[in-house]
Parts: structure tokens; sequence; C-alpha cells
């Protein structure tokens, strides 16, 4: 063993003893299992196509809704795109509530609301990676499309709550106070907003409870990302104006969507982690631990796309070939339906292993 690997295996051996260490080491590598990259990239980019629809939409929807208040309109209106750094003067100014005939409105609103339709499609496939639901279990697309307009229902009302959270405490309290306490109310209604939407994105067998410690990280990071996120990018893209022009805007935006996505994952990665206990995970292998096997697996049998197809999983020592192992991992076939990618050999989607499957010692079954 060379000087580097043995100092890599006394960190993965640290690492391994230390529950907050093993916890952060876990989810990194779940989110690399996942295709943590890919997925934020998915969200990023329909986030950036669905971004005037939704914003036009919900200028429409106030336009009735505050219909004989125009300051109190404008005032949602002017709050709501704020929050979009980079780009939220320009669509402040050239962004107008639709207008016209009945028809035309409600011709008009079903166009955006099915250009905006795209990103909630996009982050229920997300969700059903990061929790490993097997093709076979995920819902069609009716049920998207219902959890998918919910969805924008939840946003939208979170968003109107949220900037009227933090005006009242700005007409309540004055200077530095009011700008913090707006921040403290801002990061609790956005902790309670992602709650909300993980609870319509993640699957029904998934309890509210596990959901908790993701979202209680998202929401002040959500809060800053809206705060300082701007600053961030504009110091980034100092220069960028000169060689890019206006695209520079359009890259500036885009590096802020995929902030925000890689907070929506790492978040869900985080509630999977946690509610699954799926650490430690090994630095290098071999070894794989239990943890990693198990992950392996799920990852495996998410694969499943019909009733008829079963996905077994087995593991060998190492420097075994393959067929050497001792078969696959799990009882024997499945009803049609079942398994929810929970933990390895789960056919029931709570995470446990069948109370019937063989084990090797130390509790995990599959190697001897």
């Amino acid at each position: 063993m060379n000087p580097i690997e043995r100092s890599l295996r006394a960190l993965d051996a640290f690492q391994q003893r230390h529950r907050p260490a093993a916890v952060v080491v876990g989810v990194v590598k779940k989110y690399g299992d996942d295709r943590g990259d890919l997925l934020c990239a998915l969200l990023t980019y329909y986030g950036f196509i669905a971004l005037v629809p939704l914003l036009l939409l919900l200028s429409t929807v106030l336009g009735f809704v505050l219909h004989g208040h125009p300051g109190a309109q404008q005032a949602v209106v002017d709050s709501a795109l704020a929050d979009f750094p980079i780009i939220g003067d320009q669509l402040r100014q050239s962004t107008h509530p639709l207008e016209g005939s009945g028809p035309a409105l409600v011709i008009g609103a079903l166009g955006l609301l099915y250009g905006a339709l795209g990103v909630t499609q996009v982050l229920q496939h997300a969700m059903a990676e990061i929790w490993n639901v097997p093709g076979v279990r995920r819902p069609g697309w009716l049920p998207r499309l219902g959890r998918g307009l919910l969805l924008l229902v939840v946003l939208g009302t979170g968003l109107v709550l949220t900037t009227a959270g933090a005006a009242l405490v700005g007409t309540t309290l004055g200077g530095t106070l009011a700008r913090i306490g707006a921040l403290v109310v801002s990061a609790l209604l956005n902790t309670l907003l992602c709650l909300a939407c993980f609870r319509v994105l993640t699957p029904k067998e998934v309890p509210t409870r596990a959901l908790w410690p993701g979202c209680a990280a998202a929401g002040p990071l959500f809060t800053a990302l809206q705060a300082f996120g701007s600053l961030l990018v504009a110091h980034e893209l100092r220069h960028a104006g000169q060689v890019y022009g206006f695209f520079a805007t359009v890259i500036g935006l885009l590096s802020w969507l995929y902030l925000a996505a890689r907070i929506t994952v790492y978040a869900a990665e985080t509630d999977v982690v946690l509610a699954r206990r799926l650490w430690p995970r090994g630095l290098l292998q071999p070894p794989l631990t239990e943890a990693d096997e198990r992950v392996l697996a799920s990852v495996a049998r998410q694969e499943e796309r019909r009733p008829e197809q079963r996905v077994d999983v087995s593991f060998t020592d190492a420097g075994e070939g393959p067929g050497e192992g001792p078969g696959p991992v799990g009882p024997g076939p499945a009803a049609p339906g079942t398994g929810a990618g929970g933990g390895e050999g789960d056919r029931d989607g709570d995470g446990k292993a069948p109370a019937t499957a063989p084990r090797r010692p130390g509790g995990y079954r599959g190697r001897r």
C-alpha cells in the first residue's frame, strides 16, 4: 500500500467512525450515484424555459384577483419579480399582465400554464430518481399533471405569503432591524414552502417528518440566494458583459437557477440519506460498506419498468469474477407492481429488508 492510499484509507476510516462526517460523505456520494449534476442541469434548463410563462401567469392571475387595486397589484408583482436576480429590472419593465377579451385571456393563460408545467414534470422526475423509485411504480401522465398543477398553486401561494410577510416586517420595524427581520421571516417561510413542495413531489409512502431535515437547510439557503445571489453572480460576470453583451444576462440567470437547483437536489438527497440511514459510505473500494451495497442495489432496481420485470442484485467478495458470488440478493419473485426503490432487498418501499431474507454476518445479505 503506497503512502497516498494509506492516508486515504486513514481518512476513510475516520469519517466512517464519526457520524457527522459520515452523513456528509453519504449525501455527497448519493448525489453522485443519482447523477445529481445531470438532474441540476435539467432543472436549470426547464426552469429557464418556464420562468417567463410563470411570471406572466402570476401577473395575469393577480390582475384578476386584485382588480381595482392597481397599487397593491403592482407592489406584489414588483416583489415577485425582485426574487429573480439579474433580470428582475428587465422583467419588471417589460412584463405586463395579459389583457383582452375573456376567451383570449383563457387561451393565453392555458398556453402559459402548459409552458410552465414543464419544470414541474422535471421536478417530479428528479425526486423519483433521488428516492430511487422503480419505473413501474412511478405515476402516469394524468397524476403527474395533477401534482404539477398543485405544485404551481403551492408555489404561487408561498410567493405571495413570503412577500406579504417581508412587507409586514418592513412596515413594523425600521432600519437594520427591518432588514434582519425580513430575512428571518423569509427564511422561515421558505422552509415551510420547501416542505410543502417536497410533500407534493415526494412519493406518498415517505412520511412528512422525513422531509424536514433537507427543508430546514434549504429554506435559509434559498433566502441567502435571493438576498445575495445577484451580487455573487454579478461579481463573477463583472467582465462578461464586455464579451457577451446581452447574453451575459442570460448566463447570469442560468447560474442563479443552477445554484437553486443544486440546493433543491442536495436537500432531497439529505432527506434520503437520513431517512434510510445510508451511511457510512466508503471513500475507497473495496470493500463496500453495507450502505454502499444498499444504495447500489436501489439504483439498479429503479430500472424496473414493467410489472413482469424483476431486477435482482448480488455482490461478490473482492477478487471474485462474475457469476462466482452467492447469487441474487433478496427473496423469491415479487408480486407484480411491488418494489418502491427502498433499501437493498426492499420490495415494500419502507427501506427495510424482508424478514425472510437470508443474511450474512453483520446483518446484511448478499455476500458470502
